[in-house]
C-alpha cells in the first residue's frame, strides 16, 4: 500500500512539472513575441522619433504588455477561470507597470547614473538586464495572482493532484492549482 501511495504521489509530481513546464514554455514564447514587439517599438522611438530613452522605454513597453495580455490571456492560461476577467485585467496591467518601472529605472541606472548611453548600452540595460529582472517578476506574479483559479476545480482536460485526468475522477473533483 505504501508503494502505490509512493508512485502516485510521484506521478503527481511529474505531472505537476510537466504542466509548469509547459506553463512556461508558452510564456515564454508569448514574452518573446513581446521582446520582438518592445525593441522594435524601442529602437523606433529612439532612432526614427529621437525620443529619449526613457520615455521611448516606456511606449514600447506599453505597446508589449498589450501584445502580452492578449497571448497569456487566450493561450498561454486560456484555461483559467473567465468570471474574473475583470480583477484579472487589473491585476495584469498593476503587476505589468511594476515591471515596467523595474527595467526602466535599470536603464535610467545605467543611462544616467553610469553613463553608458550608446544604442547597444541602452538595449542591454533595458532589453537584457532589466527585461530579465522583470520576466521572472512577471512569471511569478501572473501564475500566483493574476491568472488563478478562484474556485480550484479542475477545468476540462487538466489533471488532478495524483496524475490522472479530470475527466477519469469525477466532477467537480477540487485541488489547489498553484
Amino acid at each position: 500500500m505504501g508503494d502505490w501511495r509512493a508512485a502516485r504521489t510521484l506521478r503527481g509530481l511529474r505531472t505537476r512539472l510537466e504542466r509548469l513546464v509547459r506553463e512556461a514554455a508558452k510564456f515564454g514564447t508569448v514574452g518573446a513575441v513581446g521582446f520582438l514587439v518592445n525593441v522594435a517599438v524601442f529602437n523606433l522611438c529612439i532612432h526614427t522619433f529621437q525620443l529619449a530613452p526613457i520615455r521611448s522605454g516606456v511606449i514600447s513597453q506599453v505597446v508589449a504588455i498589450g501584445t502580452n495580455y492578449l497571448g497569456n490571456r487566450y493561450w498561454t492560461y486560456r484555461h483559467t477561470d473567465k468570471r474574473q476577467i475583470q480583477r484579472e485585467t487589473v491585476l495584469f496591467f498593476f503587476f505589468s507597470g511594476i515591471a515596467l518601472v523595474i527595467e526602466n529605472a535599470v536603464l535610467a541606472v545605467s543611462h544616467y547614473g553610469l553613463g553608458y548611453t550608446s544604442p547597444l548600452a541602452d538595449n542591454i540595460a533595458k532589453n537584457v538586464v532589466g527585461l530579465g529582472i522583470g520576466t521572472v517578476f512577471r512569471f511569478w506574479t501572473y501564475r500566483t495572482w493574476v491568472f488563478r483559479s478562484r474556485s480550484g476545480r479542475i477545468l476540462a482536460g487538466s489533471a488532478s493532484a495524483d496524475g490522472l485526468p479530470a475527466e477519469e475522477k469525477g466532477k467537480n473533483r477540487r485541488v489547489v492549482l498553484k
